[in-house]
């Protein structure tokens, strides 16, 4: 989807608010992440965190720590920045049919089809006579419904319809964090510290209070507990940056970021580092217990917030920096960048399905899985953006 509708990662021209041409560095970062969710699909069975493959390897676990500890983050950021003027130049009832056709549809659909059919590989490992009919009927009636990676499309319909309602109570609730934006054109760590604060204050209390393992659910309505609050607030600094002035901003190519980008790179470092010091504690001096004592909690929780800040100001900031005209894959991609999330996940799944009984090195594994779900799911949504009117849903 577009930052345009407030998906994310697709489709539609999506402009700052005093212009209608793309912004190539935007699209390409959105596209990116999108390549990040598949590559995080296809090597978490090969590691410690979702061992679910006899093969492993640890470089994977390297991968999996960062991409888990940001891209949903950053997903949430990027969905926001053009929902402000969105919401100003539409009508509720307009906004309204918008974002359930784009967000609420495609939901229901994967809800309904993709899901079952991608658990249906996982099941189908513990008991090969399972039929999908079977499944299917468990799934929809009994449970447990997972929604996979699909529970970010209800969770930002229901961030825009909340911003929707904000911005009915005034337009200028964004106005504090814009003018953060605007003093980050010089001093992106001026943003990047109120990014840190606020993610502080929602988030620690969140983990602290439920835990890392607990999930609000209610059939395919699935999200974090302690994580929920947190996006929001990336969702809604993300509105607040794009609501004016965008081209004066902490993204503004002119600005410091971008000439910064390496400096932020070893910035990102630190936390990650002392995130694998953490892990090392949980497992090797405490014990891996089931219960996490508090101070374990604040410190990785920190680490963890520190991390996500940075790496979301250093990946943009190489992408507003690079200057390659095009177009790049990624350009290419990015029309069906919302349909390849969308459908890449039973691909992933049967793949690994597929592979599971091959004794290749988990790297053999991992790559063919994703130049694969990559390829096919990339195809797929392609085939499926040619029938009438589906381009206006992917």
């Amino acid at each position: 989807m577009t930052m345009a509708d407030s998906a994310t990662i697709g489709a539609e021209a999506h402009a700052a608010p005093k212009t209608k041409a793309r912004n190539l560095s935007l699209d390409r970062a959105r596209t990116f992440l999108t390549l990040v969710v598949l590559l995080h699909h296809a090597v978490i069975p090969y590691t410690h965190f979702g061992h679910t493959d006899p093969a492993s390897f640890a470089g994977f676990d390297m991968i999996v720590l960062a991409t888990d500890s940001f891209f949903m983050a950053m997903f949430f950021f990027l969905s926001g920045l053009f929902t402000w003027p969105g919401i100003a130049r539409k009508a509720p009832s307009v906004f309204l049919r918008d974002r359930l056709l784009r967000l609420g549809l495609p939901f229901a659909i994967a809800a309904f089809t993709i899901i079952p059919l991608a658990y249906y590989a996982i099941a189908l490992r513990a008991e090969p006579e399972l039929t999908f009919a079977a499944f299917w009927w468990k799934t929809v009636t009994s449970g447990p419904w997972p929604s996979g990676p699909i529970w970010f499309v209800w969770v930002l319909l229901a961030f825009d319809l909340t911003a929707s309602l904000l911005y009915r109570v005034s337009a200028h609730l964004v106005d504090p964090g814009n003018r953060v934006s605007l003093l980050g054109f010089q001093q992106p760590a001026v943003f990047w510290l109120m990014l840190v604060a606020v993610s502080v204050i929602v988030y620690l209390p969140a983990l602290l209070y439920f835990g890392t393992n607990k999930w609000f659910e209610f059939g395919p309505f699935s999200v974090q507990a302690s994580r929920i609050l947190l996006y929001f607030s990336y969702f809604f600094i993300g509105a607040s940056v794009g609501s004016a002035n965008f081209d004066r901003g902490i993204l503004s190519a002119d600005g410091q970021l971008p000439k910064q980008r390496w400096l932020w790179v070893i910035v990102t470092l630190i936390p990650y580092c002392l995130m694998w010091c953490m892990i090392y504690i949980k497992r090797e001096i405490l014990g891996n217990p089931d219960h996490l004592p508090h101070w374990y909690h604040v410190f990785y929780g920190t680490f963890f917030v520190l991390f996500s800040a940075s790496i979301l100001l250093a990946i943009l900031a190489f992408f507003l920096h690079s200057k390659a005209p095009g177009p790049t894959l990624l350009d290419r991609m990015q029309a069906d960048a919302y349909g390849i999330f969308l459908v890449h996940y039973p691909i992933a799944l049967w793949i690994q399905y597929a592979l599971f009984d091959y004794a290749w090195p988990a790297i053999v594994k991992a790559t063919i899985g994703l130049v694969l779900t990559v390829i096919l799911s990339w195809g797929l949504t392609a085939a499926l953006r040619k029938i009438p009117g589906a381009s206006h849903v992917l």
